[in-house]
């Protein structure tokens, strides 16, 4: 794959890091910064990828690493999507074309990729806990001088989990900074208190103007010892604590709280760095960055839609939307925000629930339309669950919408605070299977296994729109407990999708088409690529049998019944993990009443997945067309041949 993308000259001298340190003087330090924008900008523009993020840290990425001694120094960078310039300046710059495309350079850091990646990252607010974690880890190996640096995103901060490190992190003696990068934004507006408290200190007049005036007073007493140095901190803290409204959360946590600095002046930025470098302890920088800097359309447009914008004309900012000749079907995320909004004119007791992905799940629709029934509580999954399971103790039908991955993080709270409690909580799952190019850490793989194992817990997954919209319709009439919907990325298969509400009895599949030779049985959308595969076959002159199950949990065991009487060659089909998913569900159906036949499952395999295209994906885990296509026919030849025989 050609790289013709322009690299300025000083970029092309920086292959890693050490060049960066050895060859750039502190007075080319923006130029670098100019033409690491200008790569990114170039790359992402004809290849796609995360946007926004990467390039208001372009100044932050470049300081750290000239300051850094980098890989022995340790960062570890929350998400990932401000990893662009970090993986470029860490020898990845002239494959970095291939960023998140099929067999390319994945677009999280990867340790198995590069040894400056410090740490594997693709869900959020987990940098601090790793960082600490090696921080210890050198204390405890008697590692002199190593360096540890977190680099979250104000967004990130509002998950639980960065709180438990810091929490943590304050009273271990590590060599630990943690950088807030502060821009305001996660992938939508951030929301909640802690927004509020960064507002206030970066907005403070007061605060920065005596902060600018005292830290070179405080520096150069803090250079006589030890003793100047306990001195320097309690002056510094008072006057925190006395001008902001507030004492300063950070402090209180024991984190010694340096900011807000400018994110965009790399070279105060370097000497910042450098000087935080020789104080002890666990540290805190705020800096203070703007999401797409340096490039104005991203600057003045849209923030959301720069995060990841697809392709677009560099020169001009326009975004290329490919505009089919005929009428698509549409995302399975808009027809559960129209669909959801629907619902809810005709049942007031209908809230809905997402963390920090109201565009990405198209909740946002309903909270255009009723803002005071729709809530985005942050990057805070676990909250997200107990939340919405505390409105439906309270009687009201919470449809809580999070990624099928994200949904991982929560499972504690799915089990005992609504499971358990047998709580009417409508669990939508979007970006269930595999998702594309964002890959193993946000593939939707297990959510049909580790839901199927939960008690109270109704399993479902619709093929289509309208059984998406007649699943959610069934869920908020159904008074019988937590009910989980999953659908895919992407678009479904159908154009004339707004059909008339249907309630579906629970745990009901369908028989979609007959067959005499082998029968398939399909769950969710992935049943579309079953479909094909079935008209191709009959052209061959076979004749299958095809169910849409549609639940997995409970499983219908009447149409259960009906396939083994009359089968003794079956094919499951699911975008999911093999083990413990749909086949695994119709073993356990054959072997408990004693039935005998052949079952093959097509499904994700027992290995992480790395990043493609669905169709690339589908294709590699061998549950594409072609692959049902394969199994059947080496199935129905198998029993031909022992026929013969």
């Amino acid at each position: 794959m050609a790289n013709n993308f322009i690299t300025g000259d000083l970029l092309k001298s920086v292959n890693l890091p050490q060049d960066l340190r050895n060859k750039i003087s502190e007075d080319q330090l923006p130029q670098l910064c100019d033409e690491l924008r200008d790569f990114i900008v170039d790359i992402v523009s004809q290849k796609g990828g995360h946007f926004g993020a990467s390039l208001g840290v372009v100044e932050l990425t470049v300081a750290l690493h000239y300051v850094f001694n980098t890989p022995y120094d340790k960062l570890v960078w929350d998400v990932g999507h401000q990893a662009y310039g970090h993986k470029i300046l860490t020898g990845r710059r002239d494959v970095f074309h291939t960023n998140r495309i099929y067999k390319g350079i994945s677009g999280f850091p990867k340790p198995s990729e590069s040894e400056y990646d410090a740490f594997a990252v693709g869900h959020s607010s987990t940098s601090i806990s790793a960082a600490l974690g090696m921080a210890v880890a050198s204390n405890y190996l008697k590692e002199e001088n190593r360096q540890h640096v977190a680099i979250i995103g104000d967004g990130s901060m509002t998950a639980g989990m960065a709180f438990e490190g810091l929490n943590h992190g304050g009273v271990e003696n590590t060599n630990l900074l943690v950088i807030l990068n502060d821009n305001c934004m996660a992938i939508d507006p951030n929301v909640g208190a802690l927004k509020e408290y960064l507002t206030d200190i970066t907005t403070s007049h007061t605060y920065n103007k005596v902060k600018d005036e005292v830290w070179n007073l405080l520096g150069s007493i803090s250079k006589f010892g030890p003793n100047a140095q306990a001195i320097v901190q309690k002056i510094e803290n008072g006057i925190k604590s006395t001008l902001l409204k507030q004492s300063n959360l950070f402090e209180s946590l024991n984190f010694r709280y340096f900011g807000p600095v400018d994110g965009h002046d790399v070279n105060y930025l370097a000497k910042v760095l450098a000087d935080l470098k020789d104080i002890p302890g666990p540290k805190i920088l705020h800096c203070i960055t703007e999401k797409g800097k340096g490039y104005q359309p991203a600057e003045a447009g849209d923030t959301t839609k720069w995060h990841a914008p697809g392709l677009f004309n560099k020169d001009t900012g326009e975004i290329i939307k490919i505009t089919p000749k005929n009428p698509e079907p549409p995302k399975f995320q808009d027809v559960f925000g129209h669909t959801i909004v629907e619902l809810a004119e005709k049942n007031d007791k209908i809230v809905g629930v997402t963390p920090a992905m109201p565009s990405g799940c198209s909740l946002n629709i309903m909270m255009k339309a009723m803002p005071d029934r729709a809530f985005d509580v942050g990057i805070a999954e676990q909250h997200a669950v107990t939340f919405s399971a505390g409105m439906a103790a309270q009687g009201l039908v919470p449809f809580c919408n999070i990624y099928s991955s994200f949904m991982q993080r929560a499972y504690d709270q799915v089990i005992h605070d609504v499971a358990l409690q047998k709580l009417q909580v409508v669990f939508c799952l979007d970006r269930g299977g595999v998702v594309g190019a964002d890959g193993p850490t946000h593939h939707g793989a297990y959510d049909l296994a580790y839901f199927r194992c939960i008690p109270n817990m109704i399993v479902s997954a619709p093929l289509n729109e309208e059984e998406l919209r007649n699943l959610m319709y069934t869920a908020q009439v159904e008074n019988n407990g937590p009910f989980s919907i999953r659908y895919p990325r992407g678009n479904g298969s159908m154009i004339e999708w707004k059909t008339p509400f249907k309630k579906i009895k629970i745990g009901t599949g369908q028989r979609l088409k007959n067959g005499e030779d082998i029968a398939i049985l399909s769950i969710g959308a992935i049943g579309e690529e079953a479909k094909k595969a079935i008209k191709e076959l009959e052209k061959e002159g076979l004749s299958v049998a095809h169910y849409d199950m549609r639940f997995i949990k409970p499983i219908d065991e009447l149409l259960l019944h009906e396939v083994f009487a009359k089968f003794n060659k079956v094919v499951t089909v699911e975008d999911g993990c093999i083990m413990g998913g749909l086949g695994s569900a119709v073993l356990e159906f054959m072997a408990d009443n004693n039935y005998s036949a052949t079952v093959k499952r097509l499904g994700i395999p027992d290995q992480f997945i790395e990043h493609g295209t669905q169709q690339e994906l589908y294709n590699e885990c061998f549950y594409d067309v072609a692959a049902i296509k394969e199994t059947v026919k080496s199935l129905v030849q198998k029993q031909t041949n022992k026929a013969l025989a």
